[in-house]
């Protein structure tokens, strides 16, 4: 019975680590597809990529929208701003899988908090 409780305890604690862990690698990645610009915020996602790009394939140089509080931003190059954020996102990405996947790898507490 001992070792069945230490076993549940210790899985209990490394599951609460595990899931801390995959929280703050969340944070992380929303910070960086956090982008500032003309004094509005932008949160960097596919739609607004996709948009962004719809827009360039038209021929629109320059566009107004609505930034994460609502406010009204003109964006002009909208071609420059397409790359600069598609660039910071596959960056974000990239890191969030890269350290995601270390993460999974590491099977025991010790080893998710030496992580951090």
């Amino acid at each position: 019975m001992d070792n069945r409780l230490k076993s549940a305890l210790h899985f209990s604690n490394y599951m609460a680590t595990l899931n801390n862990q995959k929280r703050i690698l969340k944070e992380k990645f929303n910070n960086e597809v956090t982008y500032y610009f003309n004094g509005g915020q932008f949160t960097i996602n596919r739609e607004l990529i996709v948009f962004l790009q719809s827009l360039c394939n038209s021929g629109v140089e320059e566009h107004i929208l609505i930034d994460d509080n609502q406010s009204p931003i003109k964006v002009s190059p909208l071609q420059n701003f397409l790359e600069v954020v598609t660039d910071k996102y596959e960056k974000a990405v990239l890191e969030y899988y890269n350290e995601y996947e270390a993460l999974r790898k590491n099977r025991t507490v010790e080893k998710l908090v030496e992580y951090e």
